[in-house]
């Protein structure tokens, strides 16, 4: 009986710690403020905004996520495997490093000197990332890009702009002039590049497909991964600086943290008060290489986890499908190698057959044609192939039948314009006649009148 009491009274115990704790839960979620609650139904209102991705036919359901914009891309091809708002665009913060790294290793080299001038520390505020650098400090190219990837230096990255425009022979604008021309190259159409940095600027804008494009190019340097794969750089002492320590922001990238991705190889994290957070990663899991941006996510915590899913979604929904054993097209030959061509990216779900495919011949290499494809308009890769006879007789006999049709349209034209110029000499031939009658008519006119004068006058005359 004492046992059945004393049992009683511990779940009594238990019920009643449990009821304070969820009494306590419901006070606080009570006592939310208005500006917490707003922020917390803005959170909610993000996360179920839709990605346009799904309303492809059979496309894979992808993952909500916290942030305004986010995609997943295939490195090789540039086949989008999930769209949200992809094309609106936002403030990206610091992964606009991503970019300034790009311009500065294709316009510079890793050996050539960084200088600090006065403008280069003089803008840092209070909170901004930096690495202390100080004017008149000089360090090398390829250690500010260490500082600029890992540790987000801004200081650096102004001086980086500065010290690589002036290198070649311009100054820190024809930089930034660069940094846009070069994103409107790679496809971008929808971003503007103020600063080599991302701290707020109004007209310093992206969006995730632009960005995704950027870093898509970034795979084209291994130096980039070399050092994003860092997780701790020294710039040692030296005449022209003091020694600088600095570790890795990307957290997917360490082994030891909660947010450790496996198939991370790189990225860029970024943040400010306008852009919320901001972050690019690049993975491979050894079959395929994913770019993942997301952009303005509203809650600090919620960007890795995305990420992560964003990731899975697209390594475990999607496949490589090789165009050389896939295409049955008569038009087609064979299928030229070409690095990030001669396949398609495609959900499991999703057969080759369903796929459209448009012929592009080369102008220059007659025989030759680029082969792209696309899934409901949205593009899935790109071949590289040596034509068919078929598709060259028939579009040879094509080709020749536009020939005749032009000469003939061309000869029609000729025999128009021959009878316009025969006409219009005979309309001026005309013209001429009638003047000429006019002219005539007018002199003998006015010898009569001449004459009648002469005549009248010596009438006049006093006999």
């Amino acid at each position: 009986m004492r046992y059945g009491t004393r049992l009683w009274a511990v779940l009594l115990i238990i019920a009643m710690i449990l009821s304070m704790g969820m009494t306590a839960m419901a006070t606080e979620e009570q006592e939310l403020t208005p500006e917490e609650q707003a922020e917390e139904e803005e959170k909610q209102r993000v996360y179920a905004l839709p990605a346009q991705t799904a309303d492809l036919t059979g496309w894979p359901e992808g993952p909500s996520t916290y942030g305004e914009a986010a995609i997943v891309m295939e490195a090789g091809t540039g086949a989008i495997l999930y769209a949200k708002n992809i094309d609106t665009s936002y403030y990206p913060a610091s992964i606009t490093k991503i970019l300034t790294a790009l311009v500065a290793m294709e316009n510079g080299n890793f050996g050539d000197p960084v200088s600090f001038s006065p403008d280069s520390v003089s803008f840092l505020e209070w909170g901004d990332a930096q690495i202390g650098m100080k004017e008149g400090n000089v360090i090398t190219l390829e250690q500010a890009l260490y500082a600029v990837l890992l540790a987000s230096a801004n200081e650096v990255s102004y001086a980086v702009g500065e010290s690589v425009g002036k290198n070649a022979g311009y100054d820190y604008n024809w930089f930034i002039e660069q940094m846009n021309a070069r994103c409107q190259q790679l496809g971008g159409m929808n971003s503007h590049f103020s600063n080599p940095h991302g701290l707020h600027n109004d007209d310093h804008y992206t969006c995730a497909r632009d960005m995704a494009l950027i870093t898509r190019e970034a795979f084209k340097h291994p130096e980039i991964f070399t050092i994003m794969q860092t997780l701790q750089y020294r710039i040692d002492a030296s005449d022209t600086t003091e020694e600088h320590v600095f570790q890795q922001n990307h957290k997917m990238l360490f082994p030891q943290n909660p947010n450790y991705y496996e198939y991370a190889i790189g990225g860029k994290t970024g943040f400010t008060d306008q852009a919320l957070t901001t972050l690019v990663t690049m993975a491979d899991n050894g079959q395929m290489q994913l770019i993942c941006v997301t952009l303005k996510t509203r809650g600090g915590g919620h960007a890795y986890p995305d990420t992560r899913a964003l990731l899975d979604y697209g390594f475990g929904n999607f496949v490589k499908v090789d165009v050389a054993e896939a295409e049955k097209s008569e038009d087609v030959g064979e299928i030229i190698p070409q690095e990030g061509m001669g396949y398609v990216v495609l959900p499991q779900t999703v057969p080759f057959e369903d796929v459209d495919m448009a012929i592009t011949p080369d102008e220059e290499i007659p025989g030759e044609a680029t082969l792209s494809y696309t899934y409901e308009s949205n593009p899935v890769g790109q071949a590289r192939a040596a034509l068919s006879e078929a598709y060259i007789e028939k579009h040879s006999a094509k080709i020749e039948d536009i020939k005749e049709k032009e000469e003939g349209e061309a000869e029609k034209e000729a025999e128009e314009q021959k009878r316009a110029g025969r006409q219009n000499i005979i309309k001026w031939l005309f013209i001429a006649a009638a003047i000429l009658i006019i002219a005539m008519f007018s002199t003998i006119y006015v010898r009569q009148a001449i004459v009648r004068r002469r005549r009248q006058r010596w009438r006049r005359r006093p006999r």
